[in-house]
């Protein structure tokens, strides 16, 4: 963290020169999860890059790992942009590696990049490997929980290779480069956005299929009498997990009561979820 701490003066300095020189000008943005998770400081946060952005100065964002901690750390900057992205909300995230896209079948000679991805199913995640890199995180792997966020945003995404000069210019001209994520139709408005990327869910409850039918096909709220069990400590007002009987987590809210509660069978006709403040996934 220290270390941290001295190379963003370095690397702010380097890019203050670059964009200078086409006439530019730069503003440093370091963001630590409390900053998106926390509603008003979400709120300022977006007011702030919005208020950049007006005024023609490129924001450069970086998480502030000087002061984050581990269990509440963004872990890369793939995920990063794409929360940004959908703060704002972006018309378009470019993320840039060292491969043309996704590729299928890599390292083989029939090896080749997918141009366009509509859906993210388990045989895509298979394409995505984890780096191997001792100075990079995240690799493919996290490339594509970002295109999960984006997607539900409503966002474009296109992951690119950042060796080519001339490459965004490509992709903001229109020309396939990299491959690109298509935007779900039904994107998350900003308070379910704010419910489902931003925060650190505090606990876990699982329901039975009655329950899970309920809420992902009719929409309704999380009913008491609906959960299983649940896992961790929370208080009332905290994000939480909603997973099935395997434990595959397909929503997240806010939990109207705390975890002794739920234990406790309080309140069974109660909404322990409201369906307001709930999202599937």
């Amino acid at each position: 963290q220290a270390c941290a701490a001295v190379g963003q003066s370095r690397l702010m300095t380097t890019y203050e020169r670059l964009f200078e020189s086409f006439g530019l000008h730069v503003a440093q943005v370091l963001l630590t999860h409390d900053d998106l998770e926390h509603h008003d400081r979400h709120l300022n946060a977006r007011n702030t890059l919005c208020t950049l952005l007006d005024r023609g100065v490129i924001p450069v964002i970086n998480e502030n790992d000087a002061v984050s901690t581990t269990e509440l750390k963004f872990g890369d900057n793939d995920r990063l942009s794409a929360l940004v992205a959908s703060l704002l909300p972006a018309d378009l995230l470019i993320i840039l590696t060292t491969v043309d896209g996704v590729v299928a079948n890599f390292g083989k000679p029939h090896a080749r990049t997918l141009a366009l991805v509509e859906a993210i199913d388990p045989a895509l995640e298979k394409l995505a490997g984890g780096t191997a890199s001792a100075t990079a995180v995240g690799g493919m792997t996290a490339k594509i929980q970002a295109a999960k966020i984006a997607m539900r945003s409503g966002i474009p995404l296109v992951i690119a290779s950042g060796r080519k000069p001339s490459v965004i210019a490509d992709v903001l001209g229109g020309a396939e480069e990299g491959t690109l994520f298509v935007p779900k139709p039904n994107k998350l408005k900003g308070r379910k956005r704010w419910i489902a990327f931003f925060h650190h869910p505090k606990g876990t409850l699982f329901v039975d299929d009655g329950a899970k039918r309920a809420v992902r096909e009719k929409g309704r709220s999380l009913l008491p009498p609906g959960v299983a069990r649940c896992e961790g400590e929370f208080a009332a007002g905290d994000v939480v997990r909603i997973c099935d009987p395997d434990g595959l987590e397909f929503a997240r809210g806010i939990s109207a009561f705390t975890a002794a509660q739920v234990r406790a069978k309080e309140r069974p006709r109660a909404e322990l979820v409201h369906r307001d403040d709930l999202v599937v996934l």
